[in-house]
């Protein structure tokens, strides 16, 4: 049940995602996510005990959105499972190389940044990604069951290929301001897949 509390908190993290993806966990103040959010300076610890751990709480509430999100999507048994997965690397394309920091990836952008700084934010940040490539590695395995893949494909194995290689890309993407990288990690999911024409 969500409580005023939650309620505040929750919209202190949903204020907070879109600056932090524009510039960074470390070089966003508390007052600069207070202020947008509209929320009394004096209250953040009372909401969150650290900055990390509201790094944490941020991450923790990025994941559970884009899990269920990816239920939604990967899980709808009315399409088979290869166009589920080969709509959810579209999605990835196209939200990742438009400029609306809303549908950003935070694993991508803060991955690099906070990993050495915090452990509470490294380790949400594998426990969130580990939970992705399990529910990839599902729907290849869905895949495998309604013939829309064929082949000798590992699900777990292809699925941690896949998602590895598309971080990757998308990192690569934002270095060259162009989506090239991401372009090429379509074909090659593709044919990992066998699923290439």
């Amino acid at each position: 049940m969500n409580t005023p509390r939650t309620n505040v908190r929750q919209h202190i993290l949903d204020t907070a995602k879109p600056i932090i993806l524009g510039k960074g966990f470390s070089v966003v103040g508390l007052n600069e996510v207070l202020s947008a959010a509209a929320v009394p300076k004096g209250s953040f610890y009372h909401y969150f005990k650290s900055k990390e751990l509201f790094g944490e709480a941020l991450l923790e509430s990025y994941f559970s959105d884009y899990l269920a999100y990816l239920d939604q999507l990967l899980g709808n048994q009315a399409v088979p499972a290869a166009e589920r997965l080969m709509a959810y690397w579209r999605g990835w394309l196209e939200s990742q190389a438009s400029c609306d920091m809303q549908g950003k990836c935070l694993a991508v952008k803060l991955g690099g940044e906070v990993s050495d700084l915090s452990e509470a934010m490294r380790l949400a940040l594998h426990q969130g990604t580990d939970q992705i490539i399990d529910r990839l590695a599902a729907c290849i395995a869905a895949g495998l069951v309604d013939g829309s893949l064929t082949g000798a494909i590992d699900a777990q194995h292809t699925a941690l290929t896949l998602y590895e290689m598309w971080l990757g890309a998308t990192l690569l993407s934002k270095m060259r301001r162009d989506r090239s990288a991401m372009e090429g990690a379509m074909l090659a999911t593709l044919s990992l897949l066998n699923l290439a024409k």
